[in-house]
């Protein structure tokens, strides 16, 4: 006679100590940028390796693994989907810390050059008043602490969550989430974004041309929740091309 298991078995017990097996966990204030960039594509392919796991058993984060009288299922291996899942957890921790040691860095870069532009300016060097992205912005504006523009918004489809969000065909990204021009990869990390924010908010920030003034953009934080059963296909109902 089996002996009856927990019922909470398909829940995972992180236990504390470094997020990885491969020693200590690095000092990620004392990594480059370029560092934490790598840093964070190690998280990610084991984070891609680690779900392939879970698929191979048919499974996800949530799958019960326990059978409806409180068995342990035994068409899949009980103890390594539980010990991947405690693995994902780990290293989606550890995916959220990089990825605000990279934002903190992007926008310490960004400070750095905006001083020395304005440094620039103030000793009357010609053209320091332009951010990197080309367009012309007034003395103290935020709008190069973004980046400069990575990709362009070809189409919106009315009644979209990207219609809904405010963005207009025209427009130019300068970051999506924490999607940047450092780190987009030709768009894919958007496509990333969007698919790991389903149904929560992103912060996208634009540039889009004056109305009045066609030499002039304006620079608007707008706020996208990627969604499903909009009336449409995919989950933002816009089209984004690379620049």
């Amino acid at each position: 006679m089996g002996i009856l298991m927990d019922d909470n078995i398909h829940a995972p017990t992180v236990t504390s100590g470094p997020s990885t097996d491969g020693g200590p966990p690095r000092d990620l204030a004392k990594l480059t940028i370029v560092e934490l960039m790598q840093e964070k594509q190690r998280i990610e392919d084991e984070l891609s390796a680690l779900s392939s796991v879970l698929n191979s058993h048919g499974v996800n984060m949530n799958s019960t693994l326990t059978t409806f009288d409180g068995y342990p299922r035994d068409d899949i291996d009980v103890a390594q989907v539980r010990s991947t899942r405690v693995q994902i957890i780990r290293l989606r921790n550890d995916h959220k810390d990089v990825m605000r040691f990279i934002d903190s860095a992007i926008q310490d870069h960004f400070a750095n050059t905006r001083r020395a532009q304005d440094a620039s300016t103030a000793n009357g060097i010609p053209g320091s008043g332009s951010d990197l992205g080309g367009n012309t912005t007034p003395a103290g504006s935020a709008a190069g602490s973004a980046g400069p523009p990575f990709a362009r918004v070809n189409s919106v489809v009315a009644a979209s969550p990207a219609d809904q969000a405010g963005l207009k065909a025209g427009d130019t990204i300068r970051s999506f989430g924490s999607v940047n021009w450092l780190n987009h990869e030709r768009l894919t990390k958007v496509a990333q974004a969007v698919q790991q924010n389903e149904g929560r908010p992103l912060i996208v920030s634009v540039s889009r041309k004056s109305d009045t003034d066609p030499s002039r953009n304006s620079e608007l934080q707008l706020e996208l929740v990627p969604r499903q059963n909009w009336g449409g296909r995919g989950l933002l109902g816009c089209h984004l091309v690379p620049l």
